[in-house]
């Protein structure tokens, strides 16, 4: 039966919760120049463009999970366009329009290229960070070598620019930073903002999903670097100073622990640090200059350690803002799934693959094929590679020689998320899903290759393939679509990976383990799961199971892996009485049953 809808009143709630706080900043917004003092408003108006520099840091380390230092870099990149082009060109509307043009171009291709360096095949987080922590020193030394051009460690001052009031720039830089803050807002409670959070808990399984996340990535650093960008022209048409500081390390870090404070992963807390902080640093560090950074360090530290959310969320907890509503959508068939596949195909071939540790070999030229409503058991005894050869037939960089061939289609050395595009699903021996996110959302991720995400807001249907569907529906997922991932039963979450898995409509399925952990009831709902789809949807399966019963159930025919090479396949029956097996086995199908 289909869930019940959440309740009204509990999403009522965080949104008119949301209304009332959003109505207080607008208020304060429009009526700012008439409560506030002029030294106040100039600090404001910075700390503003500070801020649209800090919700970008946000939606990168907060929502993605890439640690950066290097948006200062793309601030500094705006600032210098308009002081550079003001001083050098003048001021007029061509030379506005050439400085913003200056801008966007600048830190598009800068982020683009710190992307395509940071995020190529293999590279670590940690690898990342450290390409974020250079960008700003490199471009620092650039500034103090460029002499007069630059004003070297000087800057430049005393340009002309816009010709506004205090008031008119506080509205503008308001304004600006309303704006950032409602795109931010939209794009991490979209479909597409989903895929980031799903990026930041389980990189891994997006790979295997079929989501280029190095793609993504690049392009969300190249928007988020454009927006820091933005900011850092008005920080510099505002001012009338840039200085190589706007660029350094320095300030890189500052962003970081704005957020730190503010509450990373929550869009406002940044933004409301970026401001609190800026205006408390104005005011305490003329009177303890030493002492305020000291202060500040360590707030910074005590926050890390007890309120890892950030102060922002204990203040807003009580009204709910922060928690966000979970979705119970509509399930639905996809349109164009499949309920069969030709068996006269292959959809699997492998010829002689190999992988070796140097001298260790672990596998020695496997010759194997499987076609589509096979269910093939891989058995063998610890170690005997199983599922390096999962791996092989999964990631064209796994193996040291042969080739895999997916549904006539040579994976050479494609990646995982090439691979799932030729057909391929993987499931792996863990539960491999998406913690923080709904059943729903985890599900929505899955069809992502299939599905473009919206940029703009959540689709109210979940649209499943029918194998997929009865996943779901058998193993009572469906009223738990609301349910975070986390809080599912192990066999809930086994359960929800392998319906992932499904959502891709793939026609090679890789299961490892997939009944590990699980009780005799969950085995057995697994067991009629997994003859569905070979038998009923015609998909071809490869299980790895220690489970001989199991195994005997479901299995159409079985391989047995030994010492990285195929010792024997056949009918259940013909393995478990051959004098081979049993050998390896160590001499009877009793002892192969415990061992395996």
């Amino acid at each position: 039966m289909p869930a019940e809808p959440a309740d009204p009143v509990v999403r009522a709630r965080p949104f008119n919760s949301l209304l009332v706080l959003g109505s207080i900043g607008v208020a304060l917004l429009v009526a700012g120049p008439w409560v506030f003092d002029t030294y106040l408003l100039n600090i404001l108006i910075k700390a503003f463009f500070f801020a649209i520099a800090a919700i970008t840091v946000d939606i990168l380390w907060g929502y993605t999970g890439y640690l950066t230092f290097g948006q200062s870099a793309f601030f500094g990149i705006g600032a210098y366009a308009a002081g550079l082009v003001f001083t050098h060109v003048g001021f007029s509307t061509f030379t506005v329009l050439l400085a913003v043009g200056a801008t966007v171009l600048a830190s598009a291709a800068v982020a683009g290229l710190v992307g395509w360096l940071s995020f190529y095949r293999g590279a670590s987080p940690f690898f990342a960070t450290v390409i974020s922590l250079v960008l700003p020193i490199v471009l620092t030394q650039l500034l103090l070598s460029g002499g007069s051009f630059t004003g070297s460690s000087s800057g430049l001052t005393g340009y002309p620019s816009f010709d506004w009031s205090l008031e008119a720039w506080y509205w503008v830089a308001g304004a600006m930073l309303a704006v950032a803050g409602a795109i931010g807002w939209v794009l991490v409670r979209s479909d597409a903002g989903r895929v980031l959070a799903a990026i930041r808990d389980n990189e891994v399984r997006c790979t295997y999903l079929g989501i280029d996340t190095s793609r993504v990535k690049i392009a969300l650093l190249t928007a988020m670097g454009v927006m820091a960008g933005i900011a850092g022209f008005g920080y510099g048409a505002f001012s009338g100073v840039v200085a190589p500081e706007l660029t350094g390390f320095a300030l890189g870090t500052e962003l970081i622990i704005w957020v730190a404070l503010g509450g990373r992963g929550t869009l406002w807390g940044p933004l409301a640090g970026g401001v609190l902080i800026n205006v408390a640093t104005a005011y305490l560090s003329s009177s303890m200059p030493f002492a305020w950074q000291l202060i500040l360090g360590g707030a910074f530290v005590v926050v890390i350690v007890l309120f890892p959310q950030g102060l922002i969320p204990l203040l807003l907890k009580p009204f709910g803002v922060l928690q966000g509503a979970r979705r119970m959508p509509q399930l639905q068939e996809r349109r164009g799934s499949t309920d069969g596949q030709a068996t006269d195909a292959v959809a699997i071939r492998l010829q002689g693959v190999t992988k070796h540790f140097g001298s260790l070999k672990v596998l020695q030229g496997i010759d194997f094929e499987a076609r589509p409503g096979e269910l093939v058991g891989l058995i063998g005894p610890n170690g005997a590679g199983k599922t390096t050869l999962m791996r092989c037939m999964s990631d064209g960089a796994e193996r040291s020689g042969g080739t895999v061939a997916l549904c006539g289609s040579d994976i050479r050395q494609l990646p995982p998320e090439a691979c799932v595009r030729l057909g391929l699903g993987r499931k792996f021996q863990n539960a491999n899903i998406f913690e923080s996110l709904t059943v729903a959302e985890c599900l929505r991720i899955a069809g992502t290759r299939l599905e473009r995400p919206s940029l703009l807001h959540q689709d109210t249907v979940l649209r499943l393939p029918p194998y997929a569907l009865h996943v779901v529906r058998a193993t009572a997922l469906e009223g738990k679509l609301a349910s975070v991932a986390r809080d599912l039963s192990h066999g809930e979450q086994q359960a929800l990976e392998l319906a992932m898995v499904l959502a891709l409509e793939p026609r090679v399925v890789l299961l490892d383990e997939p009944t590990a952990g699980l009780t005799k009831t969950e085995r057995t709902q697994i067991g009629e799961v997994l003859s569905s789809l070979a038998h009923r949807y015609g998909l071809c399966c490869l299980l790895v199971e220690h489970d001989l019963d199991f195994v005997e159930i479901v299995s159409t025919r079985i391989v047995v892996l030994h010492q990285g090479a195929i010792a024997m396949q056949g009918s259940f029956q013909e393995v478990v009485n051959s004098p081979l097996v049993k050998t390896i086995y160590s001499g009877s199908t009793h002892a192969m049953k415990e061992a395996a």
